[in-house]
């Protein structure tokens, strides 16, 4: 169903979809158009974001071709997606990487490349949206983190680190920018099917990006501040959450 054909009076949301090229990004940018927003899909793979335009229509599709690492780049780039946009309302950081790392590796470059890609390139683009929707006094930042931030485990202390320290500066911008109207979602899923799967040594209660989408936004519809994906997941973090260190520590997730 067309929804901008069967209800035209309905004001068109615009937002931005940060690594979109695939998976929850990419399940994102077409649920968000169904919705009627306008979305600037950004990503490194070019391809991929020219076959979502094509999909769902250069109207409701507009591609960047970026590398949230290129931080120096973001500024500009942002002020260029907001004018061709004509505005902001929301915007939803859902670029990561996570490289396979062994119980007993020590990597710099493929943790420098977590950091780089899951916190800071969030922190680089989610400051710019942060600047225009306080002056704006409303606007919708939505970040997504992982389960994997509760507790740093053995399996991956850089990944759990980025999603840890992506979780402190959610909650540092929702208590800084509420004040102002401005709603900051942290989503935290378990496993989603996608190329980040593979890397997990056990895997239980897998969804489809498509699900996690949709439980994302409804999430961002009901402006909810920090939500599991699916909510199941807020039990276990309770449950690993209370486990004390010394018994955490020997336990091999």
């Amino acid at each position: 169903m067309n929804r901008s054909v069967n209800r035209p009076l309905e004001p068109q949301q615009r937002a931005i979809v940060i690594g979109a090229s695939s998976g929850l990004g990419a399940a994102l940018v077409r649920l968000l158009a169904s919705h009627r927003y306008r979305v600037a899909a950004v990503a490194r793979r070019e391809a991929e974001l020219a076959a979502l335009r094509d999909e769902l229509g250069r109207e409701a599709v507009l591609p960047y071709v970026h590398d949230v690492t290129e931080y120096e780049q973001a500024p500009l780039l942002f002020d260029q997606i907001t004018r061709d946009l004509g505005g902001l309302d929301l915007i939803i950081y859902a670029a990561a990487v996570q490289p396979p790392v062994s119980l007993h590796e020590y990597d710099f470059a493929k943790d420098e490349a977590m950091l780089r890609t899951n916190l800071m390139g969030a922190v680089a683009w989610l400051n710019l949206a942060a600047t225009r929707f306080e002056r704006a006094r409303g606007g919708h930042i939505v970040g997504i983190s992982s389960i994997a931030g509760d507790r740093g485990r053995v399996g991956s202390p850089v990944y759990n680190t980025s999603k840890a320290g992506l979780d402190t500066y959610l909650e540092a911008l929702r208590n800084r920018l509420s004040r102002y109207g401005v709603s900051v979602t942290t989503i935290k899923p378990g496993f989603i099917d996608t190329e980040l799967l593979k890397n997990a040594s056990k895997t239980f209660w897998v969804i489809t990006p498509e699900e996690a989408a949709a439980l994302t936004y409804e999430a961002i519809r009901r402006r909810k501040q920090v939500v599991y994906v699916p909510s199941r997941w807020r039990l276990v973090s309770l449950a690993v959450r209370s486990i004390p260190s010394t018994v955490f520590r020997r336990l091999s997730f």
